[in-house]
């Protein structure tokens, strides 16, 4: 019979026993997490100011494929590197929220340092506190690669010794802090420098919170250079209007300098922050990449959640011309709200929900108002908005073509002549509106009877074969005066020189005291029809009745052709 007994371990233990973690987990935690260049290089950036740093400097080689991130910061001891940044999951919040010098941290779980290995063959870090002497080491990625396949720990995959040399230019001068060598960055380093400070300078305002926090980024004369608001320039340049979310006193604002509405706008929340709109959608695009401008969150100074319009969808075209930043710090709490990539919020978070419900209140103002400020501006405003008829929509929008000719005249000289002429064309606007809605129906339903009694054959009146013949004796008159030899008239025929009364009487012409009739409309109609085609502004009294009267027209043509 088989021994029941259990078999003795060869080397009992009752205590001692750790957690061993593969480091696979790793790759899984943050080595593919993060999916730019800028990402990566917002991750060092954010470990900068959480280090106290003032300065960050970044210098790029797009020759050698490789780049360097220096800065100024507390740097570290060899005890610091093992214990804290080399300990995933380590967070600096353990002993607050705040560094040395009272900076609120980014960096909450301790894995956005993962961040930093995932778009380089081999990464090399090194660090030192001020007195000491540097401290660090080399991630081989491939050798990484090869460890995760043989699941192992991370007490088998000791980092490679650095070689000082590498940074001999890097570590003139520099008392303190880290520096972080990234060779041969994986599918190349393929965004030029000026999107680079572009993109630093959009999504990293920590000049908001410490106006001692600087970034330097190498130029193509490899000569460091801060990067700053006007590395925004060509954007400031191209916005139009800008909605202030309650009261930012934002340093980005003061750089519009062709802005032409800055509307203050409340928001529920400890929230701050601006929307903005530019002139055309393309203006949003970050030189000639994919890469566009949008509405993102902050929270303590870096972006949190880019594109944040896009969980508030409504397909309106006034969406592709706005781009904004909104600040909410307190999404920062006792409460880990973000995404385990570090580059959005759980969406299912109630905080984060309540906040998009008072943005979607904010924006449903914001779009109503750019559509009427477009308008007021002379552009092309947002069809989707039912507020305007389409028909005055698109009067406004011929009066805004037309009116290109004449608005706006390049006076160097004389700019008061441009605010002056601006005005003048300004003052037409809610009269064109009108008046190129009431021509369009005046040119429509007259050309429409003369079709109709084309079709019908209706013979023309004493009275009208009167109205034909001196219409043509004027016109000859005219053209002699003017030295004009050339047709006038598409279709010459005598109907093309029949005003509206004499067509109406020939098509319908009954007793105007009996019943209504297409002649009694004509006639109320002629006097402030022939004040509008000869341009004239009508009074209100004369649109209300020029509108009725149409109406009438309208409906008894339609009576007519049917």
């Amino acid at each position: 019979m088989a021994d029941m007994n259990p078999p003795e371990e060869a080397e009992p233990r009752d205590s001692g026993f750790t957690f061993a973690i593969s480091l696979s987990v790793l790759n899984h935690l943050g080595r593919h997490l993060y999916r730019s260049f800028s990402t990566v290089i917002g991750e060092a950036i954010s470990n900068s100011w959480d280090a106290d740093a003032n300065n960050v400097w970044i210098y790029v080689d797009r020759n050698t494929n490789s780049f360097f991130i220096k800065d100024d910061g507390d740097g570290m001891t060899s005890t610091d590197f093992q214990d804290k940044f080399l300990k995933i999951g380590y967070t600096k919040r353990k002993d607050g929220n705040t560094s040395a010098s009272g900076r609120p941290y980014i960096g909450r779980k301790g894995i956005g340092k993962l961040a930093l290995l995932s778009c380089a063959e081999k990464v090399t870090f090194i660090s030192k506190t001020k007195g000491g002497n540097y401290i660090g080491g080399v991630v081989d990625n491939s050798g990484l690669d090869e460890a995760i396949k043989d699941d192992l720990v991370p007490s088998q995959y000791p980092l490679a010794k650095f070689d000082l040399n590498t940074f001999t230019k890097h570590i003139e001068n520099h008392e303190k802090g880290t520096i972080i060598y990234f060779e041969n960055v994986k599918d190349g380093i393929n965004n030029r420098l000026e999107f680079l400070r572009k993109v630093i300078a959009l999504y990293f305002r920590f000049s908001l919170l410490d106006k001692s926090f600087n970034i330097f980024l190498n130029d193509d004369k490899n000569k460091y250079k801060k990067i700053t608001l006007d590395d925004l320039k060509d954007l400031t340049q191209k916005t139009q209007f800008l909605w202030n979310i309650n009261a930012i006193d934002d340093p980005f604002i003061k750089k519009l300098s062709n802005l032409k509405e800055n509307k203050p706008t409340s928001m529920d929340g400890e929230v701050n922050g601006f929307i903005a709109s530019v002139d055309t959608p393309r203006d949003l695009k970050i030189y000639s990449t994919d890469e566009r401008v949008t509405v993102d969150l902050f929270v303590n100074g870096r972006m949190r959640e880019k594109d944040v319009l896009r969980h508030i969808p409504t397909a309106r075209i006034v969406e592709s011309y706005l781009y904004g930043q909104i600040h909410f710090n307190s999404f920062d709490d006792e409460k880990d709200r973000f995404a385990t990539g570090r580059e959005g919020i759980v969406a299912e978070d109630e905080k984060y929900k309540e906040f998009l419900e008072n943005l979607k209140q904010v924006l449903a103002f914001i779009f109503n108002d750019w559509d009427a400020l477009r308008q007021k501006h002379r552009k092309d405003g947002d069809p989707e908005n039912k507020s305007i008829s389409k028909k005055d929509r698109k009067s406004l929008e011929l009066y805004t073509a037309v009116s290109e000719d004449y608005g706006s005249p390049e006076d160097v000289e004389h700019p008061e002549n441009k605010k002056k002429v601006d005005g003048w064309v300004d003052d037409l606007a809610e009269d064109a509106k009108y008046n190129f809605t009431s021509y369009a129906e005046c040119f429509i339903s007259e050309n429409l009877v003369r079709k109709h009694i084309e079709e019908k054959s209706i013979q023309p009146s004493p009275e009208a074969d009167k109205e034909v013949t001196d219409n043509k004796t004027k016109e000859t008159s005219s053209k002699g005066k003017g030295n004009v030899s050339i047709d006038i008239r598409k279709a010459p025929t005598d109907l093309s020189y029949l005003s509206m009364d004499a067509l109406a009487n020939l098509v319908d012409k009954r007793d105007p005291i009996k019943e209504a009739c297409l002649s009694r409309d004509a006639n109320e109609y002629k006097p402030i029809r022939d004040a509008l085609m000869h341009t004239a502004l009508l009074t209100d009294e004369a649109k209300g009745k020029l509108t009725s009267v149409y109406e009438n027209i309208k409906g008894r043509i339609k009576i007519l052709l049917s």
